[in-house]
């Protein structure tokens, strides 16, 4: 036993190394002409089955430019905006009518009897009307100039959806790149305690190791076998949520039955997501310039561009105080009947001019309530401009509260923690080579020094999000990192 030690030791010190960096299924030796590079967390190859789609976060963002169906329809309503415009800016459309006369008859004077009555063919008479309608106070101006104002609202409300629907791809795709990096660990673990138990076995086989070690050994193996079992769920269910925002179905897929027994706990998943998970950028700003920015944030100018549009919508109900004039003309021809006493000149027809100017009456009521309607929709929506801006400020304060806490958790982890566990577990495995610990002892290090360095993509995980979430809460590009 002591005279295999060092072996076994030299597998157990493999398992730190390895935690974050487990080789590639069926990948070719470092050669002289292409040395090992050490790959870090979230880069590494998983041994998932053949035909799983890599994806980077680059790539995923001009997914959701293309697919995300929120962005889509807000798109959708803009078009809709600019189609009313169209209509806004139109005059009212005049009216033409025509008809005749089917019927006539005459009565006498006193009305007691009817006279000469008939049916007349239509085409022995015409009548034709023309119907306009003449807006005064300038109202269709009002009108085009309030849907203008809805056109800037929909278009501020389809930066929003991006702004949203980006904070969402990165919200999951970061998750999922946390639980890769942990599976990473768990799978590193595996393949350290495989190596391990296959010393084992040949030192029992050689008569150098009672079974009892062995045996002890295998039963401290179940809690790394649970921990690539619920890393690979959970990997599995954020590559979900990745594919739901970028308007993907993650069952729709069809992925061959893995053959090589070490990827029975990896299930077969849509997407593989890559990225530098350990890149830790800063904001490259300052908090007063961030705080400075809210009020341009798209929500924000989405709010404040509705109070506009309602203060538009308040002049076009003002402007109806105006009342609108209706013209209207005609022209009409019947020809005369044939049993009319004749004149020195036979008549053919008789043509009629007509022309009528129409006004509505007792409007004020309802021009006072419509003033009255849009101006407490005016209110409403400056008040609301008002909260939006308050929320927005609410949401830097929090967004910066947890950007500072993550940073100072995860210089805990990268400054501290991750050493103190590495000494430890180096500690109790020159301990057992000196034979005063056991090889339990060692593997409850190395359990020790992979939960802190799970920790550590936690902690990561959670300083990413927080840069994610300031560039959500301040609306200014460029903080969330480029992994």
């Amino acid at each position: 036993m002591r005279r295999l030690a060092p072996s076994l030791a030299a597998l157990l010190l493999a398992g730190p190394a390895l935690a974050q960096s487990p080789p590639p299924v069926a990948s070719p030796a470092p050669s002289a002409a292409r040395p090992a590079r050490a790959l870090g967390p979230g880069m590494v190859p998983l041994p998932l089955p053949t035909g799983t789609r890599v994806l980077s976060l680059d790539e995923a963002e001009r997914m959701l430019l293309e697919r995300n169906l929120t962005v889509i329809a807000a798109q959708r309503g803009v078009d809709a905006v600019r189609a009313q415009r169209l209509v806004a800016s139109s005059m009212p459309p005049p009216q033409v009518s025509i008809g005749n006369t089917f019927a006539e008859f005459n009565s006498t004077q006193n009305g007691n009897r009817i006279e000469g009555a008939r049916f007349i063919s239509p085409a022995n008479n015409i009548a034709l009307g023309l119907t306009v309608l003449i807006e005064t106070g300038g109202k269709r101006t009002l009108r085009t100039r309030l849907a203008e104002h809805n056109i800037a609202v929909a278009e501020a409300q389809v930066l929003d959806a991006l702004r949203l629907q980006f904070f969402q791809l990165r919200q999951a795709f970061i998750a999922a790149l946390a639980a890769r990096a942990n599976l990473e660990v768990a799978l590193a673990n595996r393949g350290s305690l495989d190596r391990t138990e296959a010393l084992l076995r040949r030192q029992l086989q050689d008569g150098a190791l009672p079974e009892g070690d062995l045996l002890r050994f295998q039963a401290s193996r179940l809690p790394f076998e649970a921990d690539v079992t619920a890393a690979a769920q959970n990997y599995a269910a954020a590559v979900a949520q990745v594919a739901v925002v970028l308007a993907m179905d993650a069952a729709a897929f069809n992925a061959p039955a893995a053959r090589n027994p070490t990827t029975a706990a990896l299930p077969p998943i849509a997407l593989d997501v890559r990225g530098r998970f350990d890149a830790m950028p800063t904001p490259g700003v300052t908090r007063d310039e961030l705080a400075e920015a809210v009020q341009n944030r798209a929500d924000v100018v989405a709010a404040a561009r509705a109070a506009t549009a309602g203060a538009a919508n308040t002049n076009l109900a003002q402007a109806e105080r105006w009342r609108d004039v209706t013209l209207n003309g005609g022209w009409s021809r019947s020809r005369l009947s044939q049993d009319l006493p004749s004149a020195s000149q036979p008549l053919n027809a008789t043509n009629q001019f007509t022309f009528s100017l129409s006004v509505p009456l007792f409007t004020n009521q309802i021009v006072t309530g419509q003033i009255g309607t849009a101006q407490g929709q005016q209110g409403q929506l400056e008040a609301q401009a008002r909260a939006a801006l308050l929320q927005g400020r609410a949401d830097f304060a929090t967004a910066w509260a947890a950007y500072e806490q993550s940073r100072a958790l995860l210089r805990l982890y990268t400054g501290g923690a991750l050493n103190r566990a590495e000494l430890a577990y180096r500690s109790a495995e020159q301990a057992y080579l000196a034979g005063g610990r056991s090889l339990l002892d060692v593997l409850d290090a190395l359990r020790t020094l992979n939960a802190t360095r799970v920790g550590a993509n936690n902690a990561r995980a959670a300083y990413l999000a927080a840069l994610a979430q300031l560039e959500f809460a301040t609306g200014v590009s460029g903080i969330a990192a480029r992994l």
